[in-house]
């Protein structure tokens, strides 16, 4: 057996390890010392070697009962080796065990011992993704089974969801959910799910229309490359100058996601699309994607999920629609890195014309203790708050602003989640305007996601990035009116106001009306 001469030092620890594990008969450390070895193996693709050490390791590692986090890392080690060896069906059988294995640790997770943390990254995400690529790779062309794509929809959901947790160190989905497909089947059939999922080399979109089996689209296209597609979109989204190299980025993503699928839609009476994004993909509007004549928003209503199950199915009570509003027009001193927003009281006034009952907190009035009272005494079903505010993937830095400073994501949802001790009504629509995505932040969306499920809204509406103040005027004004409206969605009202502003002769460009989305309950 040869031994690259690099590898000759690890290889001699690693050899000494394995003998003083078994001299003293500590089955644990020669299980742990086993894995290394054959995880050594592996990278210099010694693969015989490698899944020999790693079967004796993982048997070793059941029959002594060896901890959780040694023995999900040998089944990822043994599907990777298995995978090499073309036996897919083995390697789909141990991904699946380590899987499920994670899904136990969930707590140890996202605990804040930082002997159990580890990098989700490196070691978490991978073995999800990788599983799924498995899973759609092991589909017959044309004829996959909606079983495993279904399946595959359930993996990286429950990545999503780990990650999740991980943002916040707890686990933060909880209580009783309506499927999605069970709502587009039966209480909503004009809309389609899609579920994109980016993989190493391919990104795979997973369709439903409804009453009909799920379907598969593949599109050959490097990871990187869909994130620099994304990268310049958002950038381009945010520059009025931009429109050319916006449509160019956008009909690109436009055909990577929605060009193959969109013939069956018309058919089957689909007007909806709800879009389940995966990682990057979560900081782009759907709406500003381009076919080469229009945009996405002009022939369909748009929203997305941050998963395949929704807290409620019920439409909005459109008959007792009333508002806590709160906004913060001149931001307090050590934060003048942000710009005023002078427009907040037309924003309110447009609020109250569209008949919409109120109770506003305005400059410094609005502050965290404000907030935290007014939400236990007040009866509302929509909280609008007009401030800055910014989505991270770093839980420290999601936050609206307020006149004493910052309200991070978790005391935001500490706040929420006190009204629900003292009012029964459900928060059916949160909307956080003039909020932004944090620059640069490839998974700020995350930090959008966990403000949505963390405050336990039926929707919320988020601006990506900030827009100027007249066309911020007549977008919430527009909402408001056609949400009042019994016979349109949620997501319908988004789609009129989106389009008020499209046609409007100032505001036709992307940056002034894609920023608003709208995230959970589209109906």
């Amino acid at each position: 057996m040869q031994i690259d001469r690099n590898m000759q030092h690890p290889y001699a620890v690693l050899a000494t390890a394995i003998q003083i594990a078994r001299d003293i008969n500590d089955n644990h450390a020669y299980a742990y010392a086993l894995s290394e070895m054959g995880e050594l193996y592996e990278k210099t693709r010694q693969y015989p070697e490698a899944l020999k050490l790693t079967q004796k390791a993982l048997v070793i590692a059941q029959a002594e009962n060896v901890d959780d986090m040694i023995t999900y890392q040998l089944q990822w080690q043994l599907g990777r080796l298995l995978r090499t060896r073309k036996d897919i069906k083995g390697a789909i059988a141990s991904y699946d065990a380590a899987v499920q294995i994670l899904s136990k640790l969930r707590s140890d997770l996202v605990a804040v011992n930082t002997d159990v943390q580890f990098s989700f990254k490196e070691s978490v995400e991978p073995v999800y993704r990788q599983l799924v690529a498995l899973l759609l790779e092991s589909q017959a062309p044309g004829r996959p089974d909606p079983k495993v794509l279904d399946k595959a929809r359930q993996h990286i959901e429950a990545l999503q969801l780990a990650e999740l947790d991980n943002f916040f160190k707890e686990a933060c989905l909880q209580g009783k959910k309506v499927v999605l497909d069970k709502v587009v089947d039966k209480e909503n059939p004009n809309t389609a799910i899609l579920y994109p999922i980016i993989l190493a080399d391919t990104l795979q979109v997973i369709v439903k229309i409804p009453n009909q089996q799920l379907k598969l689209y593949t599109t050959k296209i490097s990871q990187a490359e869909v994130e620099t597609t994304v990268a310049q979109l958002r950038h381009d989204l945010i520059d009025p100058s931009a429109t050319e190299s916006l449509k160019i980025q956008s009909q690109k993503l436009y055909t990577w996601l929605v060009k193959e699928l969109e013939p069956n839609l018309a058919p089957n009476g689909v007007n909806t699309l709800v879009f389940i994004p995966d990682t990057v993909l979560g900081s782009i509007p759907f709406s500003a994607l381009f076919d080469g004549k229009n945009y996405l928003i002009e022939k369909y209503a748009i929203a997305m999920n941050a998963g395949l199950q929704l807290l409620d199915s019920q439409p909005l009570p459109r008959q007792k629609l009333n508002a806590l509003t709160a906004g913060l027009i001149e931001p307090p001193h050590p934060y003048k890195e942000f710009a005023s927003l002078p427009g907040i009281k037309l924003e309110f006034e447009q609020i109250n014309q569209a008949g919409i009952k109120t109770k506003t907190l305005l400059n410094q009035q609005f502050t965290s203790k404000q907030l935290d009272n007014l939400v236990q005494d007040t009866p509302f079903n929509i909280v609008h708050l007009a401030t800055h505010g910014q989505f991270s993937s770093r839980v420290e830095d999601t936050f609206i602003l307020a006149a004493d400073g910052p309200i991070n994501v978790r005391q935001f949802d500490n706040i929420l989640r006190s009204r629900n001790q003292t009012q029964q009504e459900a928060l059916h629509l949160l909307v956080l305007s003039a909020c932004q995505t944090a620059e640069g932040d490839k998974r700020a969306a995350l930090g959008l996601a966990g403000v949505a499920i963390k405050a336990g809204a039926r929707s919320t509406l988020a601006s990506l990035w900030q827009i100027e103040d007249e066309p911020t005027a007549i977008f919430v004004g527009e909402f408001y009116r056609k949400l009042k409206d019994a016979k349109l969605s949620r997501a319908t009202a988004l789609q009129q106001a989106q389009l008020k502003l499209l046609n409007h002769p100032n505001y036709k460009a992307p940056t002034h009306w894609a920023a608003y989305v709208l995230i959970g309950n589209w109906l």
